[in-house]
C-alpha cells in the first residue's frame, strides 16, 4: 500500500535551501503539512510562506542542529503546531574542504555533529511520535559519498558512510513496525553545499575558490528533480534511493570492484587515482 503523503505531517531539516527547499515545495503540492527546520531565518521564512500558499499547515522552527539542546525541544514544538508527526526527513548537511592532514579535529567534529549526530538525535527525539502513527516514515539523506570515497573527502565520507550504516541497521530493527525508512544517496545535485563548505586554516583561499567552482560543474541534477524522486520513494516506502546517473554508475562500479573502484572511475574520466571527485565522477 502506498504511503499517504496527503494529510501527513513531515518534519524536514535543512528546509531553507537546496534539496530541502525543493522538498518543502514538492510535499506541500502533495498535501503534506510541514514542520520546517533550519538556522537561516530569512530563507526559512520565505520557504514556509511559499508552502503555506499551497493550502497546507506549515510551522517553521529556527534551530542549530549542531546543538543537542535545540534538537531536544523540537518534538514539543512540532506537537504544539501540528499535534502529530509521521514523517521525519533528515536532510540538513554541511561540507568541509581539505585532505585529512589539513582538517582539524574540531572541524571534523563540527561536520559530524550536523551530518551524523543530528539525524541520530532527531530520530531518537521523534521516534516516540512516529510509533504512535498507523504509518510513519524516516528519510535519511546520505550521499553518493556514502557509497564511494574520493580523496579529499575523508570527513564528509566518514559522516555519510556512518549515516548509511545507521539507517540500514535501524531499518532492519524497525521491520514489522509501522515505521519504514529510506536512505537516499544523491549524486551531484545543484545546491550551495560546495559554495558553503567550511575551509580549514592553511588552505589557500584562491585554491579553495577554484576547487569550489570546479566541483559545482559536477552538480547536474536539479533540486526539484531530486525532491520528486524522494517523494516518490516515500510513497513506495523504498528502502534505498540513488539520485542521478552519476550515483548509479559509481554504485555499480563500486559493487563490481570494491577494492579498485576509484582507480577505475578515475581512469574512465581520464584522471589519476588521486583525482578529485568532480573529475573522476564525470564532471565537466
Amino acid at each position: 500500500m502506498a504511503f499517504p503523503l496527503s494529510g501527513s505531517v513531515a518534519v524536514l531539516t535543512g528546509a531553507a535551501s537546496g534539496i530541502g527547499a525543493a522538498l518543502a515545495a514538492e510535499l506541500a503540492a502533495r498535501g503534506t503539512h510541514l514542520a520546517l527546520i533550519d538556522r537561516d531565518a530569512p530563507g526559512l521564512a520565505a520557504i514556509a510562506e511559499a508552502a503555506r500558499a499551497r493550502g497546507v499547515t506549515v510551522s517553521d522552527h529556527l534551530a542549530d542542529l549542531a546543538d543537542p539542546g535545540a534538537i531536544a525541544t523540537l518534538p514539543q514544538q512540532v506537537l504544539a503546531s501540528h499535534g502529530r508527526a509521521n514523517i521525519l526527513i533528515n536532510n540538513a548537511g554541511v561540507a568541509l574542504m581539505g585532505d585529512f592532514g589539513q582538517v582539524a579535529p574540531a572541524d571534523m567534529e563540527w561536520l559530524f555533529d550536523i551530518n551524523f549526530w543530528a539525524p541520530v538525535r532527531l530520530t531518537r527525539a521523534f521516534l516516540y511520535l512516529l510509533r504512535r502513527e498507523e504509518a510513519a516514515h524516516i528519510v535519511n539523506i546520505s550521499s553518493l559519498f556514502g557509497i564511494v570515497a574520493p580523496p579529499g573527502q575523508t570527513a564528509y565520507c566518514a559522516s555519510k558512510f556512518a549515516l548509511r550504516g545507521f539507517s540500514e541497521s535501524l531499518r532492519h530493527e524497525l521491520a514489522g513496525s509501522p515505521i519504514t525508512l529510506t536512505v537516499v544517496h544523491p549524486g551531484g545535485v545543484r545546491t550551495a553545499i560546495a559554495d558553503n563548505a567550511r575551509v580549514p586554516q592553511g588552505i589557500d583561499p584562491e585554491d579553495a575558490r577554484r576547487a569550489k567552482a570546479e566541483f559545482n560543474n559536477f552538480l547536474r541534477t536539479a533540486p526539484a528533480d531530486a525532491a520528486r524522486q524522494i517523494a516518490h520513494a516515500i510513497e513506495r516506502r523504498a528502502p534505498r534511493l540513488l539520485i542521478g546517473n552519476d550515483a548509479r554508475l559509481a554504485e555499480r562500479v563500486q559493487r563490481l570492484f570494491p577494492a579498485s573502484y576509484w582507480r577505475r572511475l578515475a581512469r574512465r574520466a581520464g584522471a589519476g587515482p588521486k583525482a578529485g571527485a568532480k573529475a573522476a565522477l564525470g564532471g565537466s
